[in-house]
């Protein structure tokens, strides 16, 4: 592995009477040079993340799911565009995707945007739809999941339907739950180090254009909000937008400050700032829009361990990877986290999160757990943020910052 050589170094050093330790700063650039030195893996997030093994998941009802690339359209008069995926077989049918790579970089918020919309239909072939089709049924729960750096579309649909098919294997209660795919621009380009930089700037653009998105969905809608690694901090960057749109009365943004719909949020390995919700934190104003908020962070993650370097000016860890004080979240919303070290090991991968049965029924009650309302509740255990044993009593804390 990449960081075998530093171990190596390490134990000799200290083993060897007489022998020299090197410094910190200098083990760090060894490490910064190895892992540019070695290929990386499609997949990984950030820089020195190995690969290691894992055996492709079971989906809840059929065979292993596989690649949407691995199973070509065998139904009659499927189209040339039509690609298909053998997660058909799952009775979690409703998996929709929306892609926004080849949008321009942009500074704010945009009034209009014209993403991908792709659905999975009962074949289990993608087809091209548009964004009405994926709003319609207004309170019927959506989970959007965010995936994070070096995925080409076709990993981030198969790490979508992976969640898609591991959530409908592990809640009773998911079965109801339209799961949207948020595919933004993370393909592999060139060094492992500039690859990361570039899209840690990438995932404000794309927190802009997921705050549009969001910005279109009914305040009785419930919401669950899956972000790994950037796709956490794009996440939050689209929940700063809405809170800011929201204080500057945009009349095109639906609140998301005092909905009636709850929103759930879970953050898997988030590569973003451990004092993100620090009582001057950057995205502390994002907390009144959220009922629950779940965070798996993992301390022995490799490549979070050097998330600084991505973004020097930060001087902060990355809460993915150290996690944060249960003190910083205001009385009220519903807050738990864990660290995943144990089971997921070294690795920043997110299939091995998915793997495990514990650390998705965390996901699953972080996410899932109270979303369903008005019709849909039928279809969804009697629980709720007020009754969640993990919530807190409510106050003013947390008030929206616009004072509304």
């Amino acid at each position: 592995m990449r960081l075998d050589i530093l171990t190596a170094i390490r134990v000799d050093a200290t083993r060897r009477p007489g022998s020299v330790t090197l410094p910190a700063r200098a083990l760090t650039w060894l490490a910064a040079v190895v892992a540019l030195l070695l290929p990386a893996a499609r997949g990984e997030d950030l820089p020195w993340c190995p690969p290691p093994a894992l055996e492709e998941l079971d989906s809840c009802d059929g065979p292993a799911l596989a690649s949407p690339e691995s199973a070509p359209c065998a139904a009659e008069g499927a189209g040339a565009d039509d690609v298909c995926s053998t997660a058909a077989s799952c009775r979690q049918r409703d998996v929709w995707s929306v892609i926004t790579r080849g949008l321009p970089d942009i500074g704010r918020m945009p009034t209009d945007a014209r993403p991908g919309v792709e659905r999975l239909d009962a074949r289990g072939c993608w087809q091209k739809t548009d964004l009405s089709g994926l709003l319609e049924n207004p309170r019927q729960p959506l989970l959007v999941f965010i995936h994070g750096n070096r995925y080409d579309h076709a990993s981030a649909r198969e790490q979508g339907l992976l969640l898609a098919a591991r959530t409908c294997a592990t809640c009773a209660d998911a079965a109801d739950v339209r799961t949207v795919i948020f595919s933004w621009p993370s393909d592999k380009q060139g060094i492992l180090l500039r690859d990361s930089r570039a899209k840690y700037e990438r995932a404000v653009t794309e927190g802009h254009y997921l705050a549009w998105l969001l910005s279109q969905v009914e305040p009785d809608r419930p919401v669950a909000i899956v972000g790994y690694s950037y796709g956490a901090l794009i996440a939050l960057e689209a929940l700063e937008d809405l809170v800011h749109a929201e204080c500057a009365g945009r009349s095109d943004v639906q609140t998301w400050t005092n909905r009636t719909a709850p929103l759930h949020v879970v953050l898997v390995a988030g590569a973003v700032r451990q004092d993100a919700f620090a009582p001057r934190g950057p995205y502390r104003e994002t907390l009144p829009c959220i009922d629950r908020l779940t965070v798996l962070y993992n301390s022995d993650d490799i490549a979070l361990r050097f998330f600084e370097y991505v973004d020097r000016s930060l001087r902060t860890e990355a809460l993915g990877h150290d996690g944060m004080p249960a003190a910083w979240i205001p009385r009220g919303i519903g807050f738990s986290q864990v660290d995943c070290a144990g089971i997921v090991g070294p690795s920043h991968r997110f299939k091995n999160y998915l793997a495990s049965s514990a650390l998705m029924r965390r996901i699953c009650t972080g996410a899932g757990r109270g979303l369903c309302c008005g019709p849909h509740a039928a279809t969804c255990p009697a629980t709720s943020a007020a009754t969640d044993a993990e919530s807190t009593p409510a106050d003013s804390s947390a008030a929206c910052p616009c004072g509304h």
